[in-house]
């Protein structure tokens, strides 16, 4: 057996209590793999027939639901950064998808709603996203989809009260 294929780490980096962490194991990590997959999966979907990014999509998923808004108001929504919200709204904005205006009460900040264009596009999506959704969920019984969206709910929460007002600095 090669060093590298032992699973058990040197006692130098082993914590006190002796007991490696088991990475495929640990909660935050397999909830990233899980939302990796399924957004792959997804993005495969949407990405091919419109040409969108997963950030991009996330965009007009949100305009798609709660427009007119911010690009602030995306990143709180997404927990992406303002950066890749920027990034994502200027592309959509370029391809004629999404429409930027000044707010009217703060000069600052511009209003984004979807374009005529994006609006069509996003009623095109959206059967893709439940569809996928389905395709994800239909490992679970009715009973089980309802109580992980009331656990993937709690955990939120506390993620949210463990770290305030990091949602949109999130790692995407």
């Amino acid at each position: 057996m090669h060093p590298s294929d032992d699973p058990t780490p040197p006692a130098d980096l082993l914590p006190d209590s002796g007991e490696p962490l088991e990475l495929e194991r640990f909660l935050p990590y397999r909830l990233s793999v899980v939302s990796n997959l399924v957004s792959k999966a997804f993005a495969r979907r949407y990405e091919t027939a419109f040409g969108l990014s997963i950030p991009e999509w996330r965009v007009m998923a949100v305009l798609g639901r709660y427009a007119p808004v911010s690009s602030q108001d995306i990143s709180r929504r997404t927990a992406m950064d303002k950066a890749k919200v920027s990034r994502a709204v200027s592309r959509l904005v370029a391809a004629g998808l999404v429409d930027r205006a000044e707010n009217a009460s703060d000069h600052r900040r511009n209003v984004l709603t979807l374009a005529p264009r994006g609006r069509s596009i996003y009623r095109e999506i959206v059967p893709l996203a439940r569809a996928i959704e389905r395709d994800v969920t239909e490992a679970l019984t009715a009973e089980e989809v309802a109580q992980l969206d009331r656990l993937l709910t709690k955990l939120q929460g506390r993620a949210e009260a463990l770290a305030p007002g990091d949602a949109a600095d999130g790692v995407d």
